[in-house]
């Protein structure tokens, strides 16, 4: 009998250890999402979670004016930088941090913190804030259901961090100072070496161009890679820059080559910007 009860109560003991090792797979109220962009020289992470508003109401009920909110929901929402940038103008070093906001009628509140490991907001306390900022939030026409984060207005160096959820919505800018970091490298692998790389010198070429640098040291350059080894792309910013300098014949001749070369490699994005940039200098 005692051999018996034994077994029954191994047996047992491991149906109660199976029961509870397994687990059932729910959708998640608020499910997790993690968003990355480039931005100038800079990578930056948004991970959050994304509650939807399930008919209720949000900013001023649901969540409350005046109060340190996690935005979004779960673990707190975190940012992520892997070079030093501006917060709306405010300088922020490379790392990671939590943000949370204080929403408000007219104006929200945006908190750095560099507690990034609390629930939401449990526990919060303004003695880790790194930096607050207030910004104005905008009403939207759409209703957004589901919160959501995203990067726009895209820029060299600089996007809009844009939070949406219900008919609300507040961005905020991150930018970084990306010509100092350039200009440092032209001149260490351009200028310094006098390199004759054509890949090199189309990039530096480019960078002058776009920035509104010096357009004649600019035209050496692409000069320089277009000759040793012309490419249909290189062959059209050299027809830019010459438009620009108004050398409006050689900016033709040069357009006129980049789109035979486009023809020759299919590539009809090229083939109508040539087109177009012939068809203006004519």
């Amino acid at each position: 009998m005692n051999k018996l009860r034994f077994i029954i109560l191994i047996a047992l003991m491991g149906w109660s250890c199976l029961s509870f090792g397994q687990q059932l797979q729910m959708p998640q109220a608020s499910p997790s999402a993690k968003i990355s962009q480039k931005i100038g020289l800079t990578d930056v992470t948004v991970e959050y979670s994304r509650p939807s508003t399930r008919g209720r109401k949000i900013f001023g009920e649901l969540v409350p004016y005046g109060q340190v909110w996690r935005t979004g929901a779960n673990a707190a929402t975190t940012l992520e930088f892997s070079t030093e940038v501006m917060l709306e103008g405010n300088k922020v070093p490379a790392g990671k941090y939590a943000i949370y906001t204080i929403p408000g009628k007219s104006t929200w509140t945006i908190v750095i913190s560099k507690n990034t490991q609390l629930w939401g907001a449990i526990g919060y306390t303004a003695d880790d804030d790194l930096l607050r900022f207030q910004v104005e939030p905008k009403k939207l026409s759409r209703k957004y259901e589901t919160f959501e984060i995203s990067f726009n207005n895209m820029t060299d160096d600089g996007a809009d961090l844009s939070m949406k959820w219900e008919n609300t919505r507040v961005d905020f800018r991150i930018s970084m100072d990306v010509d100092p970091v350039v200009m440092s490298q032209i001149k260490e692998m351009v200028i310094d070496t006098n390199t004759q790389d054509p890949s090199l010198l189309y990039a530096a070429a480019n960078y002058y161009f776009t920035s509104q640098k010096d357009l004649n040291q600019a035209y050496e350059w692409i000069k320089v890679s277009t000759d040793s080894d012309p490419k249909y792309w290189t062959m059209h910013l050299r027809a830019k820059i010459e438009a620009a300098l108004g050398k409006n014949a050689e900016a033709i001749a040069s357009a006129q080559q980049s789109m035979k070369m486009a023809e020759e490699a299919k590539n009809p994005d090229y083939i109508s910007l040539n087109e177009r940039l012939i068809k203006s200098l004519k």
